[in-house]
């Protein structure tokens, strides 16, 4: 029975986005492989102000190693080789004038290691966060003094339940991205 109690409620939109936030920041980390992701939110100064590099230019992916970068405006394409240039994505884009092409070296060993590292970094910060989003739970329900007893123990088990459930699929992408970059 899923409950529309509005504390369980918020705790499972927290934890979607915390979810969520930890998918986008594994599809920003270079892998090897080509992923629009790892330049779509480049910050780029063109017409006076800051922009993702998806509003700007159209991104593609050419090959398993190659990311095609073609702005809408081809004033943009020197801020756009600028930014991408600052991005630190292990390489410099090659601009053919019309577009930009950003071939992505393989990784090292070494490399591939401190990908595994940041991984689960970004692991146990999703982690500290649902720990800190159950706490913040936990203190407002003792806050409540309208539930009775009964009431206060069936939330506490399904806020348990909740957070177990996050925190196995954090595990399960953290493996699956570890797999991703130890690949070759």
């Amino acid at each position: 029975m899923v409950s529309m109690d509005p504390t369980l409620t918020h705790l499972q939109s927290s934890l979607k986005h915390t979810l969520d936030h930890l998918k986008s920041e594994f599809a920003r980390l270079q892998t090897g492989r080509a992923s629009a992701a790892l330049v779509e939110n480049v910050s780029v100064l063109a017409y006076g102000q800051t922009q993702p590099l998806k509003a700007l230019a159209g991104i593609s992916i050419q090959d398993a190693r190659t990311i095609a970068v073609q702005p809408w405006d081809r004033g943009t394409l020197g801020e756009i080789e600028k930014a991408l240039q600052k991005a630190d994505l292990g390489t410099n884009p090659v601009n053919d004038g019309v577009l930009l092409r950003i071939i992505l070296p393989p990784l090292t060993e070494e490399r591939r290691k401190s990908l595994v590292k940041v991984v689960h970094e970004l692991a146990e910060e999703a982690r500290i966060s649902v720990r800190q989003l159950r706490q913040e739970v936990h203190t407002n329900a003792k806050k409540d003094k309208s539930r009775s007893e009964d009431e206060h123990f069936r939330v506490e088990r399904q806020v348990q339940e909740a957070v177990e459930k996050a925190n196995t699929e954090i595990e399960s992408l953290a493996k699956k991205k570890e797999q991703d970059v130890m690949t070759i």
